[in-house]
């Protein structure tokens, strides 16, 4: 069986603001319905890069400092 992620906590000083961050960012909707962008951007949204780069990924902090990874194929 394969585990599906459901939610994700993330302890900030501002909830709302880094889930409209994740929420743009991955294309997800709030659970409010709050969002829905379609665009995939990062940069644009108040994220900035971080040391840390390797084959297929880059790694970046959300607004609230959180280091994160984009990773493709």
């Amino acid at each position: 069986m394969i585990g599906q992620l459901r939610s994700t906590v993330i302890d900030c000083p501002d909830p709302r603001a880094l889930a409209a961050f994740y929420a743009e960012l991955t294309g997800l909707p709030l659970a409010e319905g709050d969002s829905d962008g379609d665009e995939w951007v990062v940069l644009a949204l108040g994220a900035r890069r971080l040391d840390g780069e390797g084959e297929g990924f880059r790694v970046y902090a959300d607004p609230a400092g959180h280091p994160f990874c984009l990773c493709w194929d």
